[in-house]
């Protein structure tokens, strides 16, 4: 039986096992937010990052307990010659400086953390901090049944080691109060647009090229129409749901919805919410094979985008030779488009394209046989047919060629896809470190490919493919022959296939450099770089790889 004495030392333990631990959770809720709260991805994501998970739960456990440990020690020694009252000030004393002590070695990790560079760093959102407030509460919770077991109370402190299981607990217990918020948030936003039939409203999917065909329309539109498009990568139906919310004003005349899917069925509940009235399906392909399983649910997935439209909207796919273009062939909706170098007669497509440090120059031909000379500074095959998607749909939309050749003019580069970079002392550089993937790569070396002098490549490789990623890194490393002079391969474990492609292939042994990390490859990079090279970053992993 625990009597109140023994209640009141244990509960220091419980409160410090308990707020350590939220002091220990950065990296695991960060993994979380990366895996959009999704459970199965959130295990993968620790297991692919299990010294990286564990290691602030470890050190806040070890440095409590020593705490603890030696705080107990002077607790002893002052009660052995008595019994202990409430009145003893002293016991409380010697445990809230335990407590502050242990605190204070929490709070320098937590700051350490913080302090390491992350590609997309933790958002601490609403739900974040319900988050917080679940694992501190499910933490404290577990700590009291063990204070009320004698022989079990010494390990509370220990608790913050199983960080990574607590969180994820966490998450489970709060997941009823969460999609409770979220179906608030959800129909609020789909109110909104219903209340806005004059808005034009357009769906972008696809496993590549989505973010980059938003930005082009977006910037072509802007011509004509005052356009919101969904920034960066919100893709996600909360996503979406929170730009509805906070950014759509009533002199909006066009909306861009990028839409991302990880499992069946997203893309559905995406069209749900924005009930697009025009669809664009860019290149598909093995991206996320890991949640879809098969390249028939990827297809079947992004195909709900048309499936979705109404019988009177537009379905504008891209003319890739695969799978998209037989999306097209397959569906039955009146108004459908294909767009892309490789069409015939039936849509808008470019000829005579040159690429070089300036960017890209081609002429763009629509249907109906009217031809504009652009130029733009997006690089790559791939971009060009993201610019007659985005044609496309403006001429759909009323949009004149010469003011749709205004547009393309004005179109960014997305940050880290083929984005043409000065470097210094005369060296171009090609950021196309946004996560790579097999049409992606092959586009990149392509545009390399064009460069004079010579062409040096630093990838960690392709991630997120499934059992497929080995092979398509292998032939990624094969495909390099004749694109690349020069090959700085980053993570010498991960990139083993790409050396394995590179070695088939008869690439030259000497100009293959292997590097631990980043780090390392940009010391390579300063050793090896002359006036004139061109660098091509392809790929950088997301933050839930180790490097």
């Amino acid at each position: 039986m625990i009597d109140g004495l023994d209640f009141l030392i244990g509960l220091p333990f419980c409160l410090t096992a308990a707020l350590m631990t939220v002091l220990a959770a950065r990296i695991p809720l960060h993994l979380l937010q990366l895996e959009s709260y999704q459970l199965p991805g959130y295990r993968r994501a620790v297991g692919d990052n299990i010294i990286r998970a564990l290691m602030p739960g470890v050190a806040c456990a070890m440095f409590s307990a020593a705490v603890f440990g030696l705080a107990s020690l002077g607790f002893m020694w002052y009660a052995r010659p008595r019994a202990l009252t409430m009145r003893d000030a002293w016991v409380f004393m010697w445990m809230a400086a335990a407590m502050l002590v242990s605190l204070g070695g929490g709070v320098a990790v937590e700051l350490y953390i913080r302090k390491k560079p992350t590609k997309k760093p933790l958002v601490v959102t609403g739900r974040v901090k319900r988050l917080i407030v679940s694992l501190g509460a499910v933490t404290f919770a577990i700590a009291c049944l063990m204070a009320f077991v004698p022989r079990w109370v010494g390990a509370v402190p220990l608790l913050p080691i199983f960080t990574p299981g607590l969180a994820a607990l966490a998450a489970l217990c709060s997941e009823p109060v969460e999609k409770r918020i979220n179906n608030r948030f959800f129909k609020d936003a789909q109110r909104m647009l219903s209340e806005r039939p004059d808005l034009i409203k357009i769906g972008i999917t696809g496993s590549y090229g989505k973010t980059s065909t938003k930005f082009i329309l977006a910037a072509i539109l802007g011509e004509k129409y005052n356009v919101l498009a969904t920034p960066s990568s919100f893709n996600t139906s909360m996503g979406v749901t929170r730009v509805i919310r906070e950014q759509l004003k009533p002199e909006h005349q066009a909306f861009i919805a990028e839409m991302g899917a990880r499992h069946v069925g997203d893309i559905k509940e995406l069209c749900e919410l924005v009930r697009p009235s025009i669809g664009i399906i860019t290149s598909v392909g093995p991206q996320h094979l890991e949640t879809f399983k098969s390249q028939d649910n990827i297809a079947n997935t992004k195909y709900e985008l048309i499936e979705n439209l109404p019988d009177d909207g537009h379905a504008v796919f891209i003319a890739d030779g695969a799978i998209a273009e037989g999306l097209y062939n397959k569906t039955d909706k009146p108004r459908k488009h294909l767009s892309g170098e490789r069409v015939g007669g039936e849509g808008v497509k470019a000829e005579s394209i040159t690429s070089g440090p300036w960017g890209s120059r081609f002429t763009i031909v629509f249907a109906d046989g009217t031809r504009t000379a652009c130029e733009t500074k997006l690089l790559g095959e791939h971009n060009i047919n993201n610019l007659l998607l985005a044609a496309t749909v403006a001429k759909l939309l009323g949009l004149t060629p010469e003011r749709i050749a205004t547009g393309i003019a004005k179109a960014q580069p997305v940050e880290h896809r083929l984005q043409l970079l000065p470097g210094a002392n005369g060296v171009t550089v090609i950021d196309d470190a946004f996560n790579s993937n097999p049409a992606g790569s092959r586009a990149a070396l392509a545009v390399l490919r064009e460069f004079p002098q010579r062409r040096v490549l630093v990838t960690p490789g392709m991630v997120e493919l499934g059992d497929e990623q080995d092979a398509l890194n292998r032939e990624f490393g094969g495909s390099m022959l004749g694109a690349v002079d020069i090959v700085i391969l980053v993570g010498v474990k991960r990139a083993q296939p790409i050396l394995d492609g590179l070695k088939a292939a008869g690439f030259d042994e000497s100009s293959i450099h292997l590097a631990e990390d980043l780090k390392a490859a940009q010391e390579i990079l300063s050793k090896i770089l002359k006036p004139g090279d061109t660098v091509l970053f392809e790929n950088d992993l997301p933050d839930n790889y180790q490097s």
